[in-house]
């Protein structure tokens, strides 16, 4: 198997595609298709298995994946090997990625400092760095788009999830598309932009490495994308006290709201900060996990995170004392495969300016509850649903979109075309036509 420059070789029909793969089981499912493990009878190889029902017009942005993936090979993006045809399906063949989403290893790991969230943004830029370098625009970076290969402790990351990307000539596109919350504000302001839109995305999945919470939140959407289209994000404290200013400067560049101004990913692969000169080591583990808890929840985390967030932070503490070097202890596994959900329109976490320390790890894990979330975009109405809290808890802590009662913002990619011409209108969830 492997990448084939003929248009008839690599390209293979099939009657049934059982005949060359066993399916070992499902990874997950949306409106339109499923992944499944496969083993490659031929050969044995393990591979994850994109089955796209066919439709009955031109699947546009199928097509675009496909061209996309069929032009990139780099060790930090999940590449296609094969593609099959059948009467009624698509069939893509994907390397097969096993260490599971970004959220899921940060919250198991139990020590987190700014280095960790440096070596991440480094490999995501030298990623996109070469994408952009062989004309590839991603234009939907979010933190469920980047994975790890494997479980081991060192596994490098992935970044997945090609649907948007877009190949240019000029270096100029105009279609509005990309998951809100992450799109640049010249997306939103329907002008024509480049690819440091990327670099945009980059710099908010930075922000929300080190905080736990989006740098944008608003109870309704005109104003959030308001805030995002100026720019308008603080470092608010406690929860950005310790974090370094080097980290802070990187944020400013790649979030810098005039794209000429932006950086590019050349230009950030040379900051200190990403070059490790200059990223802290401190442990931040605890607010940041406490704030992805509760900004990022997804349905299958319900109960395993709080437990995870309780049990590494005393096994954090126990390491401290006894000065061992195991990392790892025996806490459930979060394996989540499903697409996370993102709360964009949210209060203030920084409402009652209290430090997240003191709050109280029973009370998350008995008092917190959340709505089951649909896993398809087809089951969306619209951005966002109502989410009352059932907690009745008392004391102080940021609070999270559960416990204020506001909406929940869905983070799927969107057709954003049409926002500047009627920002009272709400924008319906769906992947956007390829330009």
């Amino acid at each position: 198997m492997g990448r084939q420059d003929s248009e008839y070789v690599w390209k293979k029909n099939t009657e049934d595609i059982q005949e060359q793969f066993d399916f070992m089981e499902e990874l997950g499912s949306g409106a339109f298709s499923e992944v499944y493990m496969v083993k490659e009878k031929k050969t044995g190889k393990m591979f994850a298995m994109k089955c796209v029902k066919k439709k009955q017009k031109r699947d546009l942005n199928l097509e675009n994946e496909i061209t996309v993936l069929r032009r990139i090979k780099h060790d930090n993006v999940v590449g296609m090997d094969d593609f099959y045809e059948s009467r009624t399906h698509y069939y893509l063949v994907m390397q097969l990625v096993s260490g599971g989403e970004l959220f899921d290893r940060i919250l198991d790991r139990g020590v987190y400092s700014e280095k960790d969230a440096s070596r991440v943004i480094q490999q995501v830029l030298q990623a996109v760095s070469y994408l952009h370098e062989n004309g590839i625009v991603h234009r939907d970076l979010k933190p469920e788009n980047i994975l790890y290969y494997s479980q081991d402790e060192d596994s490098k990351i992935m970044i997945s999830d090609f649907g948007l990307s877009k190949m240019v000539d000029n270096g100029i596109m105009s279609t509005a598309c990309g998951t809100p919350g992450y799109v640049a504000p010249e997306v939103l302001a329907q002008k024509p932009y480049s690819n440091t839109v990327d670099c945009w995305s980059i710099g908010v999945i930075t922000y929300i490495l080190l905080c736990g919470y989006p740098p944008f939140y608003e109870e309704s959407e005109t104003r959030l994308f308001s805030k995002i289209m100026k720019a308008q994000y603080e470092f608010d404290s406690p929860f950005w006290d310790d974090i370094s200013e080097s980290a802070k400067d990187f944020i400013r560049n790649m979030m810098q709201k005039n794209p000429h101004m932006r950086y590019s990913t050349d230009q950030a692969l040379r900051h200190p900060w990403i070059i490790g000169k200059t990223a802290r080591s401190n442990d931040i583990y605890f607010s940041v996990s406490v704030q992805i808890q509760k900004n990022f929840a997804k349905s299958k985390w319900k109960q395993a995170i709080n437990a995870a967030v309780a049990i590494n932070h005393m096994k954090r503490l126990h390491l401290a004392h006894s000065e061992l070097v195991l990392r790892q202890s025996s806490i459930p596994d979060i394996n989540v495969i499903d697409v996370s959900t993102q709360i964009n329109n949210c209060k203030h976490p920084n409402q009652d300016r209290l430090d997240p320390k003191v709050t109280e790890i029973n009370r998350n894990v008995q008092g917190t509850h959340y709505m089951s979330l649909p896993t398809s975009p087809v089951e969306l109405k619209s951005h966002y649903h109502p989410m009352k809290s059932q907690s009745q808890t008392s004391g102080h802590h940021a609070p999270s979109m559960a416990e204020q009662g506001k909406h929940v913002y869905h983070s799927e990619p969107a057709n954003l075309n049409g926002y500047a011409k009627s920002k009272n209108k709400t924008v319906q969830t769906g992947v956007c036509s390829v330009m």
